[in-house]
């Protein structure tokens, strides 16, 4: 009983002392490569988050939801939100940040979309190549969300989930979306985002929790909904005003179900054997500060809609 009993105890310490000892500090692109890179070769990411590495929709108000199906559902949700599913078919879109190509397959499968995936890992172009069926318009390439290699007003539609937090500078990110897009076109993005600490500042606790999750998954700044929204509109290339919204209440389950897989999918275990549970470990500190994060609105889950500027 004493053993099982410093077993419990020793869990969350090991896990805790892993996660100070082996943060992913942004340091340039490369680390965020290398990080994504890792996360793929080994394959656990996947194993428990899908095709999908974002967070899902779980409705209004939240529902009971299998995580996978919630990763899907919010692609869905996404598209309706943005107005995508009223565009014909065959329309060229970016994906900005891809991942491993669960959206991208999607809007190509289900939308009639002809996709382009972009990520700064060529581990995950690699992977999303692999998982993609022959005859589906989607291809994945390695670029550089700060420096796109595509001519001006080059998709009818630009596309992001999740990729705003990796980038050091975020008002050059907003020009590089929308520079990409044709006039009139569309740019659908969703973000993890920081509380618009102009209107409040950070207090006491929450700054340490903000730089671990800065430290943690390879990133170097949060903005606001608000901030990323003025910066977007101060490109010039935005017709009229940003529409935003906030879904931290429908995305919010994900982080807790996200450590919940780790539970109630013991295949993994053998799977991915010692050296996976230790990696899986490492990561439910900062699954668990997100939640605190998100949950005390420190953080807010932003949506953009914006459309291009039409050529003077």
């Amino acid at each position: 009983m004493n053993l099982t009993i410093g077993l419990v105890l020793l869990l969350p310490v090991a896990g805790i002392a892993l996660y100070l000892l082996t943060a992913r500090r942004y340091q340039s692109a490369d680390s965020v490569a290398n990080s994504y890179d890792e996360w793929t070769e080994d394959g656990i990411l996947e194993f428990y988050w899908g095709e999908h590495i974002h967070l899902g929709h779980y409705g209004l108000p939240p529902r009971r939801k299998d995580f996978l199906t919630a990763k899907s559902d919010f692609v869905h949700e996404m598209v309706r939100w943005g107005g995508l599913d009223q565009l014909p078919a065959g329309q060229t879109l970016l994906d900005v940040g891809c991942g491993i190509g669960g959206s991208s397959r999607i809007l190509a499968q289900d939308y009639g979309f002809a996709v382009t995936g972009i990520t700064i890992s060529p581990q995950q172009v690699k992977r999303a190549t692999e998982l993609t069926p022959p005859g589906l318009t989607a291809e994945f390439l390695v670029d550089d969300a700060m420096a796109l290699s595509f001519p001006d007003a080059s998709f009818d539609v630009v596309w992001s989930i999740e990729a705003g937090p990796h980038m050091p500078d975020k008002a050059i990110f907003a020009k590089e979306l929308l520079r990409v897009l044709k006039p009139g076109g569309l740019l659908v993005v969703a973000d993890w985002n920081q509380r618009d600490d102009r209107r409040k500042p950070l207090n006491v606790w929450e700054k340490p929790v903000m730089q671990q999750l800065l430290d943690q998954w390879s990133h170097p700044a949060f903005s606001s909904i608000e901030g990323f929204s003025e910066l977007l509109e101060a490109t010039g290339l935005v017709a009229g005003k940003v529409t935003t919204a906030d879904w931290t209440e429908p995305t919010l389950p994900s982080w807790l179900d996200s450590i919940w897989q780790g539970l109630v999918r013991p295949a993994g275990l053998v799977k991915f054997g010692l050296s996976g549970f230790v990696k899986s470990l490492r990561e439910v500190p900062t699954l668990l500060l997100m939640r605190l994060a998100f949950g005390t609105g420190l953080c807010r889950f932003g949506m953009f809609r914006a459309r291009r500027a039409a050529e003077r």
